[in-house]
């Protein structure tokens, strides 16, 4: 008895810490490797992100890993269950959480390819009217820019969530990412199951039943940002926000969900509103390192003068890259060559990962 209570209170004076800490969560965020480069991973992991104490990796893996559950889902050049339990125990003895992501309901296709899911599945497409081009161009008579799986079909969770389970099982995780960013196809017209349902609602009900799923296993939920902002009011517009009205799911999720709140051109006070609704919030910059550092000490300023309330809601950073990890390691390889008057100006998402967690170091100590 007498050892619980000792786990007890230092399972408080955790808490207790955490909420002191300037920036809770210190993250990471780039594709998953493929196989043949999970050895150099593993080096940077020990090389590049431990030094800068990041505790969160969040893995984009969608179909790159050998799922038992859908093998027909995997990708050609899949991570096996070796490779991920590698990655893994690095992030471990390196004190990083790995958050794996999948992306769903919408993202379902790239440019002139529909990726796994809508591939095997054509019939969850929430758009099969819509025809992938040979060529692709924005902008376009359909309006396509990525593809979505309808959220109403009955088959749709089943699959999906066996792939969920089986990678959060594979990575140890205590968190999946959806994705769920740059939604443009939701509640199409010609959707039989959908046609007609406010896009709010159905954003919302998408949420709660991932993140519904999640608990079961004591797991949460976090998703991109974008689709849960005001387009019009704001002026951010269709791509870091909503222009066709998920932004009132804002007010039907649940509180528990963590939202990475992306802004790349500007830094954008909208983490301020998220948090107000009751959200815990974390700011996602990408390549522009001028508009890092300033969100980096917007996250540090808010924190210091939040109520007791609001404190806890502003939960951290993290590095977005939109590459693959071997693009990454390149530019960090000739971001260390270059002469320092050479890296004035710069856009590119290892600049920007560099500046940041030096202005994160600074405003720590």
């Amino acid at each position: 008895m007498k050892s619980k209570y000792i786990l007890f209170f230092l399972f408080i004076g955790f808490l207790s810490n955490a909420q002191d800490t300037v920036f809770i969560i210190k993250g990471f965020a780039i594709a998953a490797p493929k196989s043949s480069a999970v050895a150099q991973f593993n080096q940077f992991v020990i090389n590049e992100l431990a030094p800068r104490q990041i505790n969160t990796l969040v893995l984009r893996v969608d179909f790159n890993f050998q799922y038992q559950s859908h093998p027909e889902l995997q990708d050609s050049f899949a991570l096996s269950i070796s490779d991920v339990k590698s990655i893994v125990k690095t992030c471990k003895q390196n004190g990083i959480d790995i958050i794996p992501q999948i992306n769903l309901l919408g993202h379902q296709s790239w440019h002139s390819k529909t990726t796994k899911l809508l591939s095997v599945y054509p019939q969850f497409d929430e758009t099969p009217d819509v025809k992938m081009p040979e060529e692709y161009k924005w902008p376009n008579a359909d309006g396509l820019y990525c593809k979505s799986y309808c959220p109403l079909h009955p088959g749709i969770h089943k699959i999906v969530f066996e792939l969920v389970d089986e990678i959060c099982n594979a990575f140890e995780s205590k968190a999946f990412h959806a994705g769920m960013d740059e939604v443009f196809y939701i509640g199409e017209d010609k959707c039989p199951r959908c046609g007609g349902k406010d896009k709010a609602e159905l954003f919302a009900n998408e949420i709660r039943v991932i993140r519904d799923h999640l608990m079961i296993s004591n797991r949460e939920l976090w998703i991109w940002g974008d689709r849960l902002l005001d387009g019009k009011s704001t002026g951010m517009g269709m791509w870091e926000a909503s222009m066709n009205n998920t932004h009132h799911a804002i007010d039907m999720i649940p509180k528990d969900v963590v939202i990475c709140d992306w802004h790349y051109e500007r830094p954008d006070q909208s983490p301020v509103l998220l948090a107000a609704k009751g959200l815990r919030v974390i700011t996602c910059p990408w390549n522009r390192p001028e508009v890092a550092l300033t969100q980096a000490e917007d996250m540090a300023r808010w924190r210091k003068y939040a109520t007791k309330t609001m404190k806890p809601q502003y939960f951290g950073m993290m590095q977005t890259v939109w590459t693959s990890f071997e693009n990454f390691q390149k530019e960090m390889e000739q971001l260390k060559m270059m002469k320092p008057e050479a890296k004035n100006g710069r856009t590119t998402s290892a600049d920007c990962f560099v500046q940041l967690f030096n202005k994160i170091s600074e405003i720590e100590k």
